[in-house]
């Protein structure tokens, strides 16, 4: 209990401190909703394929809390065929804000803590976990269009004891370039890369697991409707994460904003 207090104190204090560096004047905000519908032609959690070669759909609801940086998503991830007990249910509050805005060291964070349960398992039989995702990212501290960014994992069971002992970290470095074709695309193309190192996580090797390079982009249909569609490739550089060394899918998203 006290863990999880001086977690709320901590977490409550950022997007105080970036508030006061921005040195703006408050603004009346209104309480956020976003619902999306996610399609993975395979779902590679970090690198593994939770699924194998079968596809899975994401039910995303997002609460954004009166544009304070806080916020609270609820994640239903299910296999597209089959895999019936392995369906998850994630809960996830976060605060999110950016740091020095407009300096060109400007950073933007993202920190939260996700309790992923399934609900068809017994917590002692199932993948049980508390997952702490710490991401962050300087959008100006590179010429024009070239974004890098840091994300880590820090996964461990609910329980002691647990069948599967999920402890370790994962540690991805991306390097996002946006480059703008507006004679084909509306909103800017993103030419996406990262390479991972897993330590432990899920009983894998302390090594570098995998790279990932991807295409995506954006189209609004309306003010408050997105459909984001992308394509990319993993190639697996450690057996214990995946056995197969290339791995091709897709991601589709439709995201309503209320």
């Amino acid at each position: 209990m006290k863990r999880i207090l001086l977690i709320a104190i901590v977490l409550s204090t950022v997007p105080l401190i970036a508030a006061e560096e921005a040195n703006e004047p408050e603004k009346k905000k209104e309480l956020g909703f976003s619902f999306e519908e996610q399609y993975h032609s395979q779902w590679l959690s970090k690198g593994v394929q939770a699924y194998h070669k079968q596809g899975a759909f994401f039910e995303i609801l997002d609460v954004d809390l009166y544009g304070s940086g806080f916020g609270l998503q609820v994640i239903h991830r299910h296999a597209t065929q089959g895999y019936v007990n392995k369906q998850r249910f994630d809960y996830r509050p976060y605060v999110r804000g950016e740091f020095f805005k407009d300096k060109p060291y400007a950073m933007k964070y993202d920190i939260g803590v996700e309790y992923e349960h399934y609900p068809r398992l017994a917590t002692h039989k199932s993948f049980t976990t508390y997952e702490w995702q710490f991401g962050f990212s300087w959008p100006n501290i590179l010429p024009k269009g070239f974004v890098p960014g840091y994300i880590a994992h820090y996964e461990y069971p609910v329980k002691h004891g647990q069948k599967y002992n999920y402890t370790g970290w994962v540690h991805r470095f991306k390097l996002d370039y946006y480059m703008d074709v507006p004679q084909l695309l509306p909103k800017p193309l993103c030419v996406s890369s990262e390479v991972a190192y897993t330590d432990k996580i899920a009983n894998t090797s302390s090594d570098w697991a995998y790279a990932t390079f991807g295409l995506g982009t954006k189209f609004d249909f309306t003010k408050n409707l997105t459909f984001s569609p992308g394509v990319y490739h993993q190639i697996t550089m450690d057996k214990s994460v995946a056995k197969q060394k290339d791995i091709t899918y897709c991601i589709l998203s439709m995201k309503y904003k209320f």
